[in-house]
């Protein structure tokens, strides 16, 4: 795992196009230094609320407040325990909400954490909303849809795009409807320098596809990644809010910068901690060397002194003793909570850049000029057209993920000036069809 320091991150949320409130939260929890780090992590999470009115907003808002606290208050427990405890607290706090307030009742939300600490990633997860870890061209879906349809596709051993005629906006886990909740709670996965990771909203995964995300994550740095999806699912009609977060491990730069090497930070100076000694250690140590001392003095003749080190090597080791019991009741009061289950990929997908890909991207931005042309958008047309000049070069030059990149970038001025007409417009027409 990389240094605590050395992480990326971007995080938006959206509205979408068809809603008119946004239930969606997100947070983010960063240790501020090396010792933070290595005791609670990095969390980040997703919250996608359920409920009519302002009910579902209120859901996401208590598990993106909830989660990120409880989490740092029982840190000291582990990663599993932490996690676990977090989200079964956050669920009573939601629930106890929704029983005290008529109009809360029923209030509900999914809720997706990962948490990155030395040994790894972990996952805590309720609900649909999605972690996804990118690596070497490939996308890994890290989370289990708790849903109707992924567990339809559970039972039949298929993949749960082929299933059919089964609604797929039932899940049948979620915070707060109940006054328990299951929780997942997996890890630690496996983190290298230039892992990506990607939590979002059903808003976006429902209509960007796995390797698509995987693609425009891996090619642009993360700010510019987080608008560019939200950005790509509006444009698909944005039927539901929409949340992204992106976690870059490595260096900190752009998808450019990264593979350049980078003298400051490839030898770091080592750090020299003192070991963590539990205090019963210290006082079992301590009466022997206490004991051991009466027994020179005694041999010494030194009688009244040594009685006293005696007395003192026996306090010290009745000392330790109670903290030893101590410890191992802690420690088998503790073992039930701390099951968690190993990590698990649930579904792999190529996300390498190819030209189908680009062209349909081309096609989008081609699309979307000629629309701000025929109703006279005011478009960044120099940024447009310089990035567009670059993503040609590149195709020409056969570099396809660095075209990718550029079209990308060329098609944002484009986006944002829809962004600014879409309200303005009684019936939105998508641009970049899914299915194409």
């Amino acid at each position: 795992m990389t240094r605590f320091d050395q992480i990326e991150h971007a995080s938006l949320t959206d509205v979408g196009v068809r809603r008119s409130h946004n239930q969606d939260n997100y947070a983010t929890q960063l240790a501020g230094d090396e010792e933070g780090w290595r005791q609670r992590g990095h969390l980040f999470l997703v919250a996608d609320g359920m409920g009519a009115h302002a009910v579902g907003e209120k859901a996401s808002e208590q598990a993106a407040q909830y989660i990120p606290l409880i989490y740092q208050k029982q840190a000291h427990q582990g990663a599993a325990v932490a996690l676990r405890r977090a989200f079964v607290e956050a669920n009573a706090c939601i629930h106890a909400c929704g029983q005290q307030n008529r109009e809360f009742q029923g209030m509900g939300t999914t809720s997706t954490a990962l948490l990155l600490r030395p040994e790894g990633a972990w996952i805590g997860h309720v609900g649909d909303s999605r972690c996804y870890r990118i690596r070497d061209g490939f996308i890994e879906q890290l989370s289990y849809d708790h849903s109707l349809v992924w567990e339809y596709a559970r039972l039949q051993r298929i993949d749960p795009d082929e299933v059919e005629d089964v609604p797929s906006n039932v899940i049948h886990r979620c915070l707060g409807p109940e006054p328990l909740v299951q929780v997942d709670v997996e890890g630690p996965h496996e983190v290298l320098p230039g892992d990506i990771f990607l939590l979002c909203s059903d808003g976006l995964s429902g209509q960007v596809t796995d390797p698509e995300m995987g693609a425009v994550a891996s090619s642009l740095p993360p700010a510019e990644a987080c608008r560019f999806l939200v950005d790509l699912a509006n444009l698909r009609g944005g039927p539901d809010n929409i949340t992204a977060i992106i976690v870059r491990v490595g260096s900190g730069g752009s998808p450019e910068a990264n593979s350049q090497p980078n003298p400051a930070s490839a030898a770091p100076k080592p750090r020299v901690a003192w070991p963590n000694v539990p205090w019963w250690v210290t006082s079992l140590v301590a009466g022997t060397l206490l004991a051991l001392g009466a027994i020179y003095l005694a041999q010494q003749n030194w009688k009244l002194l040594a009685m006293l080190l005696f007395f003192l090597a026996v306090l010290a080791v009745l000392l330790g003793v109670i903290g030893l019991i101590i410890q191992a009741k802690k420690e088998q009061q503790m073992l039930p909570s701390e099951e968690h289950s190993p990590p698990r990929t649930h579904r792999r997908r190529s996300c390498k850049v190819d030209r189908p890909l680009l062209d349909k991207l081309i096609r989008a931005i081609n699309t979307l000029k000629q629309r701000a042309v025929e109703q006279k958008w005011e478009p960044d047309w120099t940024t447009f057209y310089e990035q567009q000049a670059a993503g040609e070069e590149r195709l020409q030059a056969g570099d396809l993920t660095g075209a990718f990149r550029e079209y990308c970038r060329a098609l944002l001025p484009l986006t944002r000036a829809l962004h600014e007409r879409r309200q303005k417009e009684e019936v939105f027409t998508p641009v970049w069809d899914k299915s194409r």
